[in-house]
C-alpha cells in the first residue's frame, strides 16, 4: 500500500513521464496525396517568335539622279502601279559599245526572269487547284471515317501551303515585271543630257500593293543606281519566325499545330509549321550560353480578323503542340522519383506508403504519363519527403 504522501508525488511524476512518452512517440508523418486521374495530357515547347511580312520587296533607284522629298510615311497604304516618287536622271556618259551591250542583255535577262516567273505562277495556280481538290476528298473521307484525321490535317496543310506558294509566286511576277521595267529605264536614259530629256522625271512606282515598312531615303537629294529608297509589303500576309533549340527543333515537323499567345489579343491565335529550316546558327543566350538555335517558320492559320492588328516584327509566344491525347492515365510529375533506374511512386494503401514501379509516357514538365504500374483512383503521395519509405506509416489530414 502506498502512503498518501507517495501517491502526491508518484501521480505527476507518472504524468510527466506520459508526457515525455506522447513527446517522443514516432508519429506517422504527413503527406499530401493526389489521385490517378485521367484527363487530357497536351506536351508542347514554347518558344518567342516574332512576325514578319512573307512578301516584301525594296524600290531602289532605276537611275542616278536627284529624289524629290518622299511624302510616304511608314503605314501608308499604297496601290500597285502607284507612283511613289520621281527621280531627275543627272547627265551621264554616253554608252560605249561595250557597256550599251551590258545594258541591253541585262533587260534581256529581266525579261526573261519574268517569262519564268510567269511560268512559275501558272504552276503555282495549278498546284493550288489540285491541293484543294484533293482536301475537298479527303474531308468527305474523313465525314465517313474512311481516313484519320492526320491525313485530313495535312491536306490541309498543303492546301494552305500551296495558296500561299501560288501567292508569293504572283508577287514575284509583279517583281520582275518592275525589275525589266527598271532595267528599260536604264538603258533608255543612259548617255541622255538633260536638254535631251527636257528635265523629265523618272516615275518609280509600286511593283505590288500592300503597306509602307521603312523608308531609307526621305529628304530630297542625289541618289546612285540601285540605292535603296522605301521598303514596301502586304501586311495581310504574314507568318512568323521562331528560333528554337537544335534539340528542340528535330522533334518539330511541317504541318504541327502551333499556339500564338500573349500576342495582345484576348485569344491565342493558331498556326501550322511550314518549314523546319535545315541550316542552324549560334546564338548567345542571356546568361551567357551558347546555343544551337534553328529557325521555324509558321502560318498563320486563324482569320485576318483576329490578328489585323499585327504587324511586321511584332513578337508572340509560340507554342508547339508535339504530342497531345484526350484520355491519358496521369499523375503529377511531383509525385515521381528515381528508384534502382526505375520511375517509382508512393501509393497510400491501408494508411501506409507501397512503393510501386511504374511506366511513364510522355511527360509535360507538370504531369506525367502513366502506360503501367498504376490504376485509375489509386492514392499516391506527392513531393515524398526522405521520412517516406515502404510500409512507413503516413497520414493525411484531408
Amino acid at each position: 500500500m502506498f502512503s498518501r504522501r507517495q501517491w502526491k508525488l508518484g501521480i505527476p511524476l507518472l504524468v510527466v513521464v506520459a508526457l515525455l512518452a506522447y513527446g517522443f512517440w514516432p508519429r506517422a508523418p504527413k503527406v499530401e496525396v493526389v489521385r490517378v486521374a485521367s484527363a487530357p495530357l497536351a506536351v508542347s515547347i514554347e518558344e518567342e517568335g516574332k512576325t514578319r511580312v512573307i512578301d516584301r520587296y525594296e524600290i531602289t533607284a532605276p537611275v542616278s539622279g536627284v529624289v524629290n522629298r518622299l511624302e510616304w510615311d511608314v503605314g501608308d497604304t499604297v496601290k500597285r502601279d502607284q507612283v511613289l516618287l520621281g527621280i531627275k536622271p543627272l547627265t551621264s556618259e554616253v554608252l560605249d559599245p561595250r557597256r550599251e551591250a551590258e545594258a541591253r542583255a541585262q533587260v534581256a535577262a529581266a525579261r526573261a526572269t519574268l517569262n519564268a516567273a510567269q511560268q512559275n505562277a501558272s504552276a503555282a495556280v495549278a498546284d493550288a487547284d489540285f491541293a484543294e481538290l484533293e482536301l475537298k476528298r479527303i474531308s468527305k473521307l474523313a465525314g465517313s471515317g474512311n481516313v484519320s484525321k492526320g491525313e485530313l490535317d495535312r491536306a490541309r496543310t498543303q492546301a494552305r501551303s500551296a495558296r500561299a506558294t501560288q501567292r508569293s509566286a504572283e508577287f514575284a511576277v509583279e517583281v520582275a515585271r518592275y525589275e525589266l521595267e527598271a532595267a528599260q529605264t536604264a538603258l533608255q536614259y543612259a548617255g541622255k543630257t538633260t536638254a535631251d530629256n527636257g528635265g523629265e522625271k523618272v516615275q518609280v512606282r509600286a511593283p505590288v500593293g500592300g503597306r509602307v515598312l521603312a523608308v531609307q531615303h526621305e529628304c530630297e537629294g542625289p541618289v546612285k543606281v540601285g540605292e535603296p529608297l522605301l521598303e514596301i509589303g502586304d501586311t495581310r500576309a504574314l507568318e512568323v519566325e521562331v528560333d528554337v533549340l537544335s534539340e528542340d527543333a528535330v522533334r518539330i515537323r511541317p504541318g504541327m499545330h502551333v499556339l500564338f499567345e500573349r500576342w495582345g489579343g484576348d485569344q491565342p491565335l493558331q498556326g501550322r509549321v511550314r518549314v523546319v529550316e535545315p541550316v542552324g546558327y549560334t546564338k548567345i543566350s542571356a546568361l551567357g550560353v551558347e546555343e544551337q538555335r534553328v529557325h521555324v517558320i509558321a502560318d498563320l492559320v486563324s482569320p485576318y480578323e483576329q490578328w489585323q492588328q499585327l504587324g511586321d516584327g511584332y513578337r508572340v509566344e509560340a507554342r508547339f503542340i508535339v504530342w497531345q491525347a484526350d484520355e491519358v492515365l496521369q499523375v503529377p510529375a511531383s509525385t515521381l522519383f528515381r528508384h534502382q533506374g526505375q520511375w517509382a511512386v508512393f501509393v497510400v494503401e491501408a494508411g501506409r506508403a507501397a512503393l510501386h514501379e511504374v511506366e511513364v509516357g510522355q511527360r509535360n514538365g507538370l504531369q506525367a504519363q502513366i502506360t503501367g504500374g498504376l490504376k485509375r483512383g489509386e492514392a499516391v503521395i506527392s513531393y515524398p519527403s526522405d521520412a517516406i519509405r515502404d510500409g512507413v506509416r503516413v497520414r493525411n489530414d484531408r
